[in-house]
Parts: C-alpha cells; structure tokens; sequence
C-alpha cells in the first residue's frame, strides 16, 4: 500500500471517528445511561490503541472495537452474545446495545448469561488419502474477508490442499461455507466454537492428523486487529511477506531446503521473546512442562502475528502437547494472558530446543551441503515383553515390564509419566509378526540393525523365545546382531546392587558355550555383518570378566573353529569401571552408550552434590532418585573434552530419553527434558561434528524399546513418530521430501 492510500485510509477513520452516523451516536447515548462501558479498561486492556483512539475509547468501540469481539467492560462479551443470538451479525446490530434493550436493566459489568455449548464432533480426515506437497490453514474469523482471501489463494501457483476452520455463527456460517465450497470444491472446511482465535483451530486440525504428511504448512488468518490504526495494513504485511505471488515458487523452495529452519514469517516478525512476554511467562511455563521442556532457550524468538509457514517437527511438538478444546479460554476480546498467547510463544522455544530457527523472508537461505549423515545405524533392543518362568518368581505370574510401564506415576511437575506405547500398543514378543512391524518403523527412519541383548549365564538362557521364534519365521526381516548382556540380575534393576537373582559366575570353559550359543544366530542370514564380511558381537561389560584378554581370545578362536570365521567385536564404554581392566587392542570397536559417562555433578537438578536445585518444581517428599538434566547431559556427550576422553574407534551413541521410574518408583534415575526437541539438538550437534570421528561413522541409539526406562524410539502416545521423524531427517529417509522444486510441482 502507497503512503499516499494510507495516509487517505487514516483520514477517513478519523473522519469516522470525529463525525459519527445517528445509530453511533444513540448507541453511544444508550451505552452511557446504562453505564456499561469502562473506559479505563478498554484502554488498559489494548494499549495498542492510537492516541486518538484513546480520547474517543467508546467510539472505537462501537465503530472497530465490538466487531472485532473486544470487550467493553470486564464481563460483557459480544462473541457470547452473538453466540446465543446469531441473527444479529445478519443485521449489524450491536451485541451490548442489544443486551441492553433487550436484558435487564444494568450497571457497568453487566454479564450475559453463559453462551450455550455447543457440541463439536470429532474431525477426521483420511491418513491415505492424496496429498499435494503442502498445505494451506486459513482461519476466518470475519465473513466479509473471505473475498480478499478468495484472490490470495487462487493467485498460488504451487499445488496445495487447503483447509478453512470457521467460527460457528448460524446462517452466516453455513452460507460462507458454501461460497467457499463454491469457489474451493476440495477445501477441507471445519466449524469451530470460538475459543482460542486462530491458535485453537490450527491445534485442533493438527491434532487430527489433517497436517500429516506435508512438507510444509502455511498458516493464515482473518487478523483485524482493531485496537492498531495499522490492523489491515499489518495483515497484508504479514501474509503478503509468505505468499508472494511473484517470489513464492523460490522462498518456498529455500524455506523447505533449510534444514535449520522451522519456521518461516514475514519480515520484521520475528520478535524477541525476552522483549514480549507480556502476562503469559507462567502459562508459557506451564504449558511447556507438558512436554518436559523449561522455559529458558536463551535467546529465543517467536512468531508475532501468528501467521507463518511451519515444517513437520513443529507441526508434531504442538501435537505433543496435548491442547483440548476446554483448555482455551472463551473469546472475550483480551489481547493478552490466554493460552492462545501462551501458544504463539511458547512454539518458539520449542523451536530454539530443537536447534532450529524462525526465518523472516529476507533471511531464507539458499540450499547448503547436506548435513553428514551416519553410514550405519543401530539401536539397542530388548527382547522382553513376554511372561516367562523366572519373572513369574521374582515379579508375580504374567509379568513383563508393560506392568511397571502403565503404572508409573509422575514423581513432580510436568514428569511425563506414564509415557505409553502407540502404534504398536502393548505387544507381545511372542507374536513374531510384531518384530516384523518395529523392523519396517526402523527401516523407514534409517536404522540398519537391532543390537538385541542375549541373556546367557553360564548355559542358562532367558528372554530367548522371541529371537527364537524369528529363526523359524525366515519371511520376517529383522536385521540384528547381539550384544551379551553379561551383567548379573538383580532385583534393584541396576545390574550394581541388591539381591541377586541370576548371577553370572564365568565358570571355567564358559567361551566355548557362550560361543555354541550365538551359532543358531550368526548363521542366519539376518545377522548383520556392518563391515560386509564380519558378523559383529557386543559384550555390556567386559571388564567383569575373570581374564578379558584371555577370555576374548578364546571366544574368537571358538568362532573360528566353529566356522563363523573372522568375528567383528566390540565392547559398551560403561561408567563405572569393572574389576579387570581391559587391554587395548583387545576389542575392534567400542559402543559410547549414554547416559554412561555423561551425567556430570552440574548436571544433576535433584539428588546430585548441589541437593535440591528445583525447588517448588522438584518431586515431592519420598523422592530418593535423581533428576538430571538431559540438555545439559547432551552439551557434555558433544563437548570436545569428553569425545578426547572417550577410547579410539568408539561408535557415537545417542538416547532419546532417559528415565526409570516404571521400574524403581520413587528410587528412579530421570533425564528432565527428554523429548524429541531436545534429541534432535543433539543429533544435529552429533552429526554436525563427532560423527566424522566415529567408528566407521556409526551411530548407537540407546534404544529402540526400553519403555521401563523410556529411553524408545518406537511411536509413543504423546510424541508419535516424532524420534523417527527426527532419525529420518538426519539419516536422509525423512518422509517429509525437504526439496523445494517438488514442493513446487
């Protein structure tokens, strides 16, 4: 818009405002009698308002303010009223003159009664249904935007599906919808209460799964805001700066080619957050407890104007969070201190978690070289999850560690527990067919192996049903290899302390059996060989064996003899040392496997040297674990010092999370902070420097399964198939194409 038009644009509102029409002015007259209007209020409650606007509060009101739902007093409001009488928005008469006129008789607060609830059905929408590259969300608020809107999108020229939420109004509603209907014919359309502005529907469709699948989302919306002199100049800013007709083919394309971005907003829109809390820094707090996430990203930003495109890992965060219709406040015209404020926030620090940034147009990077990726991944696997003899002893009859898993309880604010299985529900690992699914997850996301444990204790076997059920079922592909879980059992889960359960004693000879044991296995053609020509073999704790030198040379002259050949061996760097030191050379390759090692004392929150250093957000009183912080567990496994520390040839390891309250309760040992966000910054920093230093630039997750310490990248009920996605995108399998020319048809 020209300075010329703006400057016409300010005149005729001042114009308005000076010389009001009759119906103003006894509306105006009526409003005064009835004392109903708080002038004090409305200004303290939009301190956006021009000067001018400011000398005239009433006026604004009834000529900008009201149609824009603000409120006149504390309690009045005209979306509730409306609401309850749709048939006034046909007419354009005012809500609170109407109250007046046609309510009781009241003085300044006068309240309506509730609006009536409305009951909002469920959205569905098709998981396999056709997809174009990206979507489009607009929400409209105000019907007579919808012409302007209309324009917008019929100008794009890239392929997007579109998705329109609406305000439930009556008849004004149904029949927008069907002017869009008209003009869209395969738009997703959706009525919405009003609750929330534009926040709640996005959250809502996202929480329907109507995003999934998309490169990229924009969002937009019918934004007025009439307590700004400039409130439709800034709503053209906003969406003119995404949806460029003449430049949006390219700033898509970099946008979607930039792996660092997760957010892409108009110039000048991109706000500080430490300058903008407002009232919201406690609900931004609260909310982001939800996901274990502390309000503290440093510099972080944030969206202003709520009008931006969004790739997949924040599309799947705000899923995470687990937002409801009933958690946002009714519209009541506040401008500040909603959930829906809470939300614009607080979605940039998930961001800054994450290790990504919010791009204003001008900053949109052309395509960089491909971030490293590993050349071969695995993940820990635990073959339990079925009922077996010894566990009916020790744990009680039917017992796996799902029972510990959905009886777990949240030890302080915002502990995401329990934390529950999704995709693949509470299965279990007799049902081979199920090691088949969790292979066909891990393969989408790039994991080449399970590193499964195998419980051998001097001849004695246990949880080998599911391995051995899958050498009978060859037409099941479930790429692994072992790891000899060589500690003994114990009833406090650590492998360290307590009564011993099933005790691994190394009686003389115990090679050549261990050796006998691993055969059926290494023969299958299953059995991973990363190097192409060895199979590979991981030992837990090598220095609790009597003689590791000795011992490990035997096992390899066992292999041999026994005409496996040439075995690629390798060892867990573990954080306490064992009783007999291993030798260098003894082993190929070494297994880094947090959180061993890289929980230091300034780390810990609760329980550690400093004490308690949570306060009124640490656990309760009972609590004789330890809280750390899994962000700053992850600045150390990065850190130059520690990587030097660590043996040559060591694997990278990474965990997803960490925490084993299903199992010792209130004794438990927890990673504050572990969601995916907070892995993907570690996974980028991983891949971004020590990977080129990893052995065979390996990567080990730690792990795939262990829902009893949460450490899982199997799909869970609050973050989904976030950790995959995540491991997708570093591995180069993402299923969300980040190449703008595809985008763009």
């Amino acid at each position: 818009m020209t300075v010329l038009n703006l400057t016409m644009l300010r005149l005729r509102k001042l114009v308005r405002l000076l010389l009001p029409g009759r119906d103003v002015r006894q509306s105006a007259r009526m409003i005064r009698r009835h004392g109903a209007f708080d002038r004090r209020f409305y200004r303290a409650a939009h301190p956006g308002l021009h000067p001018i606007f400011r000398l005239a509060p009433l006026r604004h009101y009834l000529l900008w303010g009201e149609a824009a739902g603000l409120q006149p007093n504390r309690t009045f409001s005209p979306a509730d009223h409306i609401a309850r009488h749709p048939h006034l928005a046909d007419h354009g008469t005012s809500p609170l003159v109407h109250f007046l006129a046609c309510g009781p008789s009241g003085a300044r607060g006068t309240r309506g009664a509730p609006a009536p609830a409305t009951a909002t059905l469920p959205l569905r929408f098709d998981p396999e249904r056709p997809r174009a590259p990206v979507a489009v969300h607009l929400h409209l608020y105000y019907p007579d935007l919808w012409p302007e809107f209309e324009n917008r999108l019929a100008a794009l020229t890239c392929p997007y599906d579109l998705y329109v939420t609406l305000t439930q109004r009556g008849e004004v509603t149904t029949q927008l919808a069907d002017k869009i209907s008209s003009a869209f014919p395969s738009a997703h359309i959706s009525v919405l209460p009003n609750r929330g502005r534009d926040i709640l529907p996005f959250v809502a469709l996202i929480n329907a799964g109507a995003f999934d699948g998309y490169q990229a989302v924009c969002k937009l919306h019918g934004k007025k805001s009439p307590h700004r002199e400039d409130g439709d100049q800034w709503r053209h800013r906003l969406i003119d700066g995404i949806l460029s007709p003449s430049g949006l083919a390219r700033s898509l394309s970099r946008f979607l080619a930039d792996d660092t971005a997760a957010i892409w907003v108009a110039n000048g829109q991109s706000y500080r957050l430490r300058d903008w809390w407002g009232s919201n820094r406690t609900m931004v707090r609260d909310l982001l407890r939800r996901i274990e996430m502390p309000p503290d990203q440093g510099a972080a930003r944030f969206p202003a104007g709520s009008v931006y495109w969004i790739k997949p890992i924040m599309i799947g965060m705000i899923r995470s969070l687990r937002l409801t219709e009933e958690m946002f406040e009714p519209e009541r015209g506040q401008v500040d201190g909603t959930l829906a404020h809470a939300v614009e926030r607080g979605i940039g620090l998930i961001a800054a978690s994450a290790g990504l940034a919010i791009r204003e147009t001008r900053h949109l990077l052309p395509a960089s070289p491909p971030r490293p990726a590993p050349r071969y991944v695995s993940a820990f696997y635990l073959p339990q999850f079925h009922p077996i003899p010894e566990n009916d002893r020790w744990w009680g009859r039917g017992f796996t560690e799902w029972r510990g898993v959905a009886a777990a309880g949240p030890a302080f604010p915002g502990h995401l527990q329990p934390l529950r299985p999704a995709d693949l529900g509470y299965y279990d690992l007799r049902v081979t067919e199920v090691m088949g699914q969790q292979a066909a997850l891990a393969r989408d996301a790039g994991i080449d192996a399970f590193c499964v444990y195998h419980y051998w204790f001097d001849g004695h076997r246990v949880l080998e049903s599911p391995l051995d059920r899958l050498l009978d079922r060859q037409e099941v592909d479930f790429p692994f290899y072992l790891c000899w879980a060589n500690e003994s059992w114990r009833r406090s889960w650590d492998g360290l302390s307590g009564e011993v359960l099933v005790r691994q004693s190394y009686a003389p000879g115990f090679e050549e059996a261990l050796v006998a044991s691993t055969l059926p296995y290494m023969r299958d053609p299953r059995y991973q060989r990363p190097d192409g020509r060895r199979p590979r073999f991981v030992i837990y704790r090598p220095e609790d064996m009597p003689a590791p030198e000795q011992n490990i040379a035997r096992l390899r002259r066992g292999w041999r003899e026994a005409g496996i050949g040439p075995v690629e061996l390798g060892a867990v760097c573990f954080h306490i040392d064992g009783p007999n030191a291993v030798p260098e050379g003894v082993f190929d390759f070494w297994v880094e496997m947090p959180p061993h090692g890289v929980v230091t004392a300034d780390a810990y929150l609760f329980g550690g040297p400093a004490g308690d250093r949570m306060g009124d957000a640490g656990p309760g009183p009972g609590f004789s674990g330890l809280i750390y912080d899994y962000r700053a567990a992850a600045q150390r496994a990065l850190s130059p010092h520690y990587r030097s520390r660590l043996p040559e040839r060591t694997i990278a390891g990474i965990m997803p999370s960490w925490d084993n309250t299903a199992r010792r309760g209130a004794q438990a040992h927890i990673a504050c902070g572990g969601n995916p966000a907070a892995f993907r910054g570690w996974l980028t920093g991983l891949c971004d420097g020590p990977l080129a230093q990893s052995y065979r630039q390996e990567l080990m997750i730690n792990a795939w399964n262990e829902w009893a310490e949460k450490a899982v990248m199997e799909p869970s009920d609050v973050f989904g198939r976030l950790n995959l996605d995540i491991l997708a995108e570093a591995t180069g399998r993402s299923r969300h194409v980040q190449r703008g020319e595809e985008a763009n048809g």
